[in-house]
């Protein structure tokens, strides 16, 4: 008797996970038409407001053209239409003039953060990067606020920049997993404050969703002081992550100060016992991460082999940094770079 109603239960979970299924399905079909639609619709709705002011955005009578469709609208069809998303609708669709360049992929939540973007390459990065990283409009905000494109276009050259507006950040080499800084405005530590390096480790875990949307693309939590035990001597990684795209180990440790030789060695044993103990044959050489309040690029420089690549000295913020903060920092970090050649 038993066996029949752990047969029975069995037989109605499989027919349960498979209407979940169906269901699920269905109401992704159903987003997807609706949002298509929607965009649709609001993409038209700005064609005509355009086409009643003659192409021109900024016509001197627009504003009254919008206060007055926005009272018929309104008055017609309710909630929706006000004079601000009649504003919102034109400046769609004189942002993406060619409907096929609207990503059906994205909502229109997250349009609306899109067409605060002037710069058509930075807009064109983070619709790809929206695409590829699955952002939330949160998250889309959140990369927006913390200067990401600005900080990937200031550390790489100019056919790089063109590889972002078209395609977004990919992943191909250890470098192209290091930010320079890395923004931390989401933990609890505020700037100009005695902190530990054991409450910035600290903070991260109690953040890690926010830090793993800091990272990027691709990485997995491992652990945090994992240990590693060479004959009767244990060390301790603060954090440890694996990237599936590059597939490799991710070692990153955390220093209050500047980065000193003894901590590049440290990292540097990590990277090889990693490389030579857990890595499996198919997957890339671990990569090492100094993350520090002062990287001390000239330190890492003449401590690492001229051949490094896996081992970088990254800096982090605690709070959101200026376009001219990052600006002014990598002009100090080209002064420094002509200083040691």
């Amino acid at each position: 008797m038993d066996n029949y109603i752990i047969d029975d239960e069995n037989k109605i979970n499989d027919v349960f996970d498979n209407i979940k299924e169906l269901v699920i399905n269905s109401r992704n079909k159903v987003y997807n038409a609706v949002n298509t639609e929607m965009l649709n619709l609001y993409w038209n709705i700005g064609k005509a407001i355009m086409q009643i002011q003659q192409g021109d955005e900024r016509a001197s009578y627009g504003e009254t053209v919008l206060e007055k469709l926005s009272q018929k609208l309104t008055n017609e069809f309710g909630k929706g239409f006000s004079t601000i998303n009649l504003r919102r609708m034109r400046k769609f669709y004189c942002l993406f003039k060619i409907r096929s360049t609207v990503l059906n992929e994205l909502s229109w939540s997250h349009y609306l953060e899109l067409i605060k973007i002037e710069e058509e390459s930075k807009r064109n990065f983070y619709m790809k990067e929206t695409i590829n990283s699955r952002w939330s409009v949160r998250e889309l905000q959140r990369q927006i606020g913390s200067l990401l494109y600005e900080r990937l276009v200031l550390s790489h050259n100019k056919e790089k920049i063109l590889q972002l507006a078209e395609k977004g950040h990919e992943i191909k080499t250890s470098k192209d997993l290091v930010k320079d800084p890395f923004v931390l405005e989401f933990l609890d530590i505020k700037e100009n404050t005695d902190y530990l390096e054991s409450d910035l480790e600290k903070n991260i875990l109690e953040h890690l969703k926010e830090f793993l949307l800091e990272l990027g693309k691709g990485f997995m939590f491992v652990g945090s002081q994992v240990r590693l035990t060479l004959e009767e001597d244990h060390f301790y990684p603060d954090l440890v992550f694996y990237n599936r795209i590059l597939k490799c180990f991710v070692i990153i440790d955390l220093k209050i100060g500047k980065v000193t030789p003894q901590d590049i060695g440290q990292m540097q044993m990590y990277v090889n016992y990693y490389d030579r103990e857990i890595r499996s044959k198919d997957e890339n050489q671990t990569v090492g991460i100094l993350l520090s309040t002062s990287k001390n690029k000239t330190v890492v420089k003449y401590t690492l082999p001229e051949n490094n690549k896996n081992i970088f000295s990254s800096s982090y913020k605690l709070n959101l940094p200026t376009e001219q903060e990052l600006i002014n920092a990598v002009e100090e970090e080209k002064k420094n770079i002509e200083l040691n050649q």
